[in-house]
């Protein structure tokens, strides 16, 4: 039996404790108890998460754990210095060492991550970056693992971590079957960007929000704004005024954003050449998807495709 422990304190956000489910569906996947969850925290006893749920914990003591996990309250925490030297101790008695979003403001003040690749919360990763300059933070990924130390993005990105962790334990497809049980469309990948373009756009109304559901689904076809304003039942000019004024942006900016981010999820994920991402993505020739790519990332596609190997090796 693996045991996680999950550190926690007063003020923590309840949603970290989402993880723990991964865990949970892991041992019903396998038929028996693989892993034991204990909630932790320095004193013991009751803990009030920062909505008012309240955990019972173990107190702190020796380490002994295969994994342990610490989550974030919703802001940069302080100092915490109990929580930091325990970390400290897993690092050296763990097999891995894990943060969820703001946690990882706990790693880097117990020194875990100096030297190392890191992320946390895209509001907060200019000021991890800020206030730990040893740390080479990466904004822009859901998860990043380091060695024996992994972190997320903003707190459901912990789930992605936590089927990554089952997948090095347990293999690919325990981990597909678990994301399938909790109802997720898949695991997203460690490198995959904390940010959607069309979450992004927020477009308003359903006719616009219909136009950029159905650029996303064809995003191979040409989409035109005459193609795009059908989608939409409008004719082109209301339909580009509508859009612009809805996104702030032109149908053809946010139809580029679209395949720049399909693109760049197919490079990343590695199986495809890039003369090949570019025809499903639409861009129809390298050339064309470099020049997006450099727009957007100021990096060429091979530039990102050779970070993801990286990162994977």
């Amino acid at each position: 039996m693996q045991r996680v422990g999950f550190a926690v304190f007063p003020g923590f956000q309840v949603m970290n404790l989402s993880a723990s489910s991964v865990f949970e569906f892991a041992n019903h996947e396998v038929g028996e108890p693989l892993y034991e969850m204990r909630y932790l925290s320095e004193t013991g006893g009751p803990v009030m998460t920062s909505f008012g749920l309240t955990i019972d914990t173990e107190s702190f003591g020796a380490p002994d754990f295969d994994t342990v996990m610490v989550g974030g309250p919703v802001s940069i925490p302080g100092e915490m210095p109990g929580l930091q030297e325990f970390l400290r101790q897993a690092s050296v008695s763990s097999r891995r060492v894990a943060s969820i979003c703001t946690g990882a403001f706990f790693l880097a003040q117990a020194g875990l991550l100096d030297g190392k690749r890191a992320t946390t919360h895209w509001l907060y990763a200019r000021d991890l970056a800020a206030r730990f300059p040893k740390v080479t933070v990466e904004e822009d990924r859901i998860f990043i693992t380091d060695g024996a130390i992994w972190t997320s993005a903003g707190m459901s990105a912990g789930v992605d971590l936590a089927l990554d962790l089952v997948e090095k334990d347990l293999g690919i497809e325990i981990a597909r079957s678990i994301a399938k049980k909790l109802v997720l469309y898949h695991r997203r990948a460690g490198g995959q960007s904390q940010f959607s373009a069309l979450l992004e756009l927020e477009p308003k109304s359903d006719r616009i929000q219909k136009a950029l559901a159905y650029a996303k689904q064809n995003l191979q076809k040409g989409l035109s704004v005459e193609e795009l304003a059908e989608a939409a039942h409008l004719s082109p000019r209301q339909f580009s005024r509508a859009f612009h004024a809805e996104t702030g942006q032109s149908p053809a900016k946010a139809v580029e954003n679209l395949r720049v981010e399909a693109a760049r999820l197919m490079i990343e994920q590695g199986r495809h050449s890039i003369d090949e991402v570019a025809r499903e993505s639409g861009f129809a020739d390298r050339e064309r998807m470099r020049r997006a790519f450099l727009r957007a990332f100021g990096q060429p596609p091979q530039v990102i495709r050779r970070h993801a190997r990286g990162a994977a090796a």
